[in-house]
């Protein structure tokens, strides 16, 4: 009787769903797995960035004194490195995939948009003290990876919001700038990372050069922010990996009907 309702399917048809959909499962138990983990030590590098200032520099304040350029780590971390990556990996989302894709266009360039705002106001931090301080500006590396750094996510705002969110670019021009716009993507991700770590080392660097604890005596301070850096670099390379796994993209147009899995191996 079972056998009656049950519509008739040709032999093995079965037992290739089941390897069909065994993939598909691990896909999305690697991505939330990922993710979660992403998300965990973005908000643990925020945290301890956070402690470093007020363990070690003195807290913070928006007065011109070094304590207000102790919001510029932390907003470069905030902004820059952790705010930037939820981003980017916004289409990431299995939930994204499906249904118009304007809103998550709007979510995208909104959370770019607020993270490029903290990072200029991080920039305005260490600007005004060096000013009040009479310190020269963008002499070190640091500053050079920082500001060109800044200057590429503007660039990319500007280019994703002109051509990607306003409704004037033809297909031919998205189709033609996405590549590029994809590649610049984590081309910024990645100086990022770089101009954080290096910013840490040149903090520790201009802390730690007294005779009673150099930084080369490895104190407490060069510790825990090596640990921090360490701890940028892991998310950053997280970030990377979940962008560039083929099997996380979101399809093209045509590629994902309504009845088919959200994940599927190799895509």
């Amino acid at each position: 009787m079972w056998g009656a309702l049950k519509p008739a399917e040709p032999a093995g048809t079965c037992d290739l769903c089941f390897f069909q959909e065994r993939p598909i499962r691990m896909a999305v138990q690697w991505f939330y797995l990922s993710f979660y983990a992403l998300w965990f030590l973005g908000l643990m590098s925020i945290i301890l960035t956070i402690y470093w200032m007020q363990l070690w520099h003195g807290g913070f304040a928006w007065d011109g004194t070094v304590l207000m350029f102790n919001y510029h780590p932390v907003l470069m971390v905030v902004g820059l490195v952790v705010l930037y990556s939820a981003a980017s990996l916004l289409y990431r989302l299995p939930q994204s995939w499906t249904g118009p894709k304007l809103p998550w266009k709007i979510g995208h360039a909104a959370l770019h948009l607020l993270a490029f705002i903290l990072t200029v106001l991080g920039l305005v931090a260490v600007f005004q003290l060096h000013r009040r301080s009479k310190i020269t500006n963008l002499y070190s590396l640091h500053s050079w990876l920082g500001i060109v750094t800044v200057f590429l996510f503007a660039c990319q705002w500007f280019l994703g919001f002109v051509v990607f969110l306003l409704p004037w670019a033809s297909v031919w021009l998205r189709s033609l700038l996405k590549p590029i716009h994809l590649f610049f993507g984590a081309i910024i991700l990645s100086l990022s990372i770089a101009s954080v770590i290096s910013g840490i080392n040149e903090k520790l660097f201009f802390s730690l050069n007294n005779a009673t604890q150099p930084y080369s005596s490895l104190p407490g301070e060069a510790i825990f922010a090596n640990s921090l850096g360490m701890l940028v670099v892991v998310f950053g390379l997280l970030v990377l990996y979940i962008l560039l796994a083929s099997s996380w993209k979101r399809p093209e147009p045509g590629i994902l009907t309504e009845g088919q899995p959200l994940l599927r191996d190799g895509e």
